[in-house]
This record gives C-alpha cells, sequence and structure tokens, in this order.
C-alpha cells in the first residue's frame, strides 16, 4: 500500500520536533552566556572595595571619613598607622589600595598583581583628591607581575584553557565512553586530567612564561582543578545523560569565569558575582596561583582546599552515579541490555555527540 499524505506530514512533525529540542541547547547557552558575561563585566564599579589611608590622628581620621561618605557602598574605608603596615596588608590582599596623604607627595600604593583593574580603580579614586591639593599622584606597585604578563590576567586565560580541556573532555567521556564501567571511566578521568594539567603547566611556563617559578605548584593546581571538573562531569553523565553538557557549561563557563575574579575581582562585581567568588573553584584555581606565585603563599591553603573540596564532590558523585549504575545492571534483563546497547550504539549516541558539537 502507499503512504497516505499524512504519513509524510506526520514523520515532517517528528523531525521538526526533534530538530527544536536540540535547538533548546544553543539557545539555553545563548542566554546563558550573555546574562553571565554581560551581568558580570559589562559595567565593573567599586562595590565594598577596601581601601586604606595611611595616617593617625584626628586629621586623617577625618580625611577617611570625608572619603568614605562620598563614595558610599562603593568604597570600604580603614585607617592604618604606618605605610608598612599598608604594604603588608597588599601583599595580604586584604585592600585594594592605600592612600598616603603628603602636602607634597602623596601617593597610592597598589599591587597589581592581585588586580591591575582595581589597582586602576583606585587611582582613578585618588588621582582627583592629589589634584585637589595641587600635587600629582605618585603610584607605587608594591607586588607586579612579569614582564611577560603585565597586566596579570595571563592566569584567567590559564584558567579558560585548563577549563575548556577538562569540560570538553567530559562530553567525549559522556557519550564515547557510555559502555565502559564507572571504574574504567574513572580510571581515564585520572589520565585526562594530569594531561590536562601538563599543557596548562606548559602554557603557563616554557611556551609564555607566566611562571618565572613555582611552576610545579602551578601543575598541581592545575590537576586539581581539572580532576574536580571532570569526576564531577563523568558523575553527573549519568543522570543528565545529553544534558549533561550544557550544566557544565553552567556550573564551570558561565558562573566559573565572571566569579574567577581573573578580570574583576569582587571588589568590582555586585554581590551575585563577588559572593560565588568565596568558594567556587575557578577563584580557587586563579587566586591559589596569585598567592603562590605573587604573594609569598599568603591564603594559599584556603584556595588549595577550595579546589579539593571540589574534586572531593567530584568523586562522591561519581561514587553516587557508580551505584545508580550498578542497581540499573542489576535490574536490567538479558534483551534489555541488548536494547540499550543498540541504542548507545546508534542514535542515542549520536543524539549526544550533535550536543557535544554544538557546546564545544
Amino acid at each position: 500500500m502507499s503512504a497516505t499524505p499524512a504519513e509524510p506530514a506526520a514523520r515532517l512533525r517528528d523531525v521538526l520536533r526533534h530538530v527544536l529540542l536540540h535547538l533548546l541547547t544553543p539557545l539555553l547557552m545563548c542566554l546563558g552566556m550573555g546574562l553571565a558575561y554581560m551581568g558580570a563585566f559589562v559595567t565593573p564599579e567599586p562595590n565594598d572595595m577596601p581601601i586604606a589611608v595611611v595616617g593617625s590622628g584626628p586629621q586623617t581620621q577625618a580625611f577617611a571619613q570625608t572619603v568614605k561618605d562620598k563614595a558610599g557602598d562603593a568604597l570600604d574605608v580603614r585607617t592604618l598607622t604606618t605605610r608598612d603596615q599598608a604594604v603588608d596588608a597588599l601583599k595580604s590582599q586584604d585592600i585594594a589600595g592605600a592612600y598616603v596623604p603628603d602636602a607634597k607627595s602623596p601617593e597610592l600604593i597598589v599591587a597589581t598583581a592581585g588586580s591591575d583593574m582595581s589597582a586602576t580603580a583606585a587611582q582613578k579614586i585618588f588621582t582627583p583628591v592629589a589634584a585637589e591639593q595641587g600635587r600629582p599622584l605618585k603610584v607605587t606597585d608594591v607586588a607586579a607581575p612579569v614582564d611577560d604578563d603585565p597586566t596579570g590576567q595571563g592566569l584567567f586565560f590559564l584558567l579558560v584553557a585548563v577549563s575548556i580541556g577538562s569540560y570538553a573532555s567530559v562530553a567525549v567521556l559522556g557519550a564515547a565512553g557510555a559502555g565502559l564501567r564507572m571504574r574504567a571511566r574513572a580510571g581515564l578521568v585520572v589520565g585526562v586530567s594530569f594531561a590536562v594539567s601538563l599543557i596548562g603547566a606548559a602554557l603557563a611556563g616554557p611556551v609564555f612564561h607566566l611562571v618565572h617559578q613555582g611552576l610545579w605548584g602551578v601543575w598541581a593546581m592545575c590537576w586539581l582543578y581539572a580532576a574536580g571538573i571532570l569526576f564531577i562531569g563523568v558523575g553527573l553523565h549519568t543522570f543528565l545523560k545529553r544534558w549533561t553538557t550544557l550544566a557544565m557549561m553552567v556550573l564551570f563557563v558561565m558562573l566559573n569565569f565572571t566569579t574567577s575574579g581573573g578580570l574583576f575581582r569582587p571588589e568590582l562585581q555586585n554581590g551575585f558575582f563577588g559572593s560565588l567568588h568565596a568558594f567556587w573553584n575557578g577563584a580557587g584555581f586563579v587566586e591559589g596561583v596569585r598567592s603562590h606565585l605573587y604573594f609569598g603563599g599568603h591564603g594559599l591553603g584556603a584556595h588549595v582546599w577550595t579546589l579539593a573540596g571540589w574534586l572531593l564532590l567530584g568523586l562522591v558523585v561519581v561514587g553516587v552515579a557508580a551505584l545508580r549504575e550498578r542497581r540499573g545492571r542489576a535490574a536490567v534483563t538479558p534483551a534489555t541490555a541488548q536494547a540499550r546497547h543498540a541504542r548507545v550504539a546508534g542514535g542515542d549516541a549520536q543524539e549526544e555527540e550533535m550536543e557535544e558539537s554544538v557546546a564545544v
């Protein structure tokens, strides 16, 4: 019998429904990337940015209060007695800048390795103050990045490289490795994270010379960071399937890059992104590497624990996923297992690969 006209129309509707379902992923990516990046980066402005005024006595206190009154919620103004205390606070990354009032030569002390953008914001604040006294503002940088990374933003792009290598590998392990037991996939995660971390260390060291010392420490943080992402992603794939890539982009691109502090530290962002900076893994990586390279390891332990916490979370997710898969296998009959294998080898795998291609 020949096909009725209704049958091609039904097939056409099925194909269109299938295409529109797959288009949902790139459209959500478009929306998410726009909201995240434009919300975090388009209008940077001070938000309780910690600033110190150096000096003692009523005159210093009055000057600091005047600065605070003019700035409102933009600045968190405090006073420090000596210049040495201000330098220590900058090297501990407790403040973004310190202003030293002086009738002859007012000075602003910054640490651009911590954030070139925050140092620039502090300079914009205090340059007019010095101009009111008819004096040029002297700017002293007590922690400058290496000459090969003059803005200090190279560490952010190192974060991008390691992140993309990790989350894109999750997509491959999820589809191509779907037929493997979780133990085998976990072993692959260890190997892939090792390879990604070596690539990151090579880019940071011998290729672009962002790191002039302490390269093994940078490699170790690259591995912790990459392994955390990979374990979380491989574990999530058991539950989310083809939606895993979108979830990984939300977690480790949209929310991760914007809160890392690699371009703008939290004091130049709104409260949402600033609050995530306190515990997100990208911030742990960027701030940990900064601390290791430029600030004598101050605060390094906390940042390493942040990375270790995300890795532990990944191990927990993988463990739960392994239990889920083991129970699923125990409940599957031979006929059902054969049908599932056919789906994985055919249409389901192709659909996942389509989603991965869109994401990458």
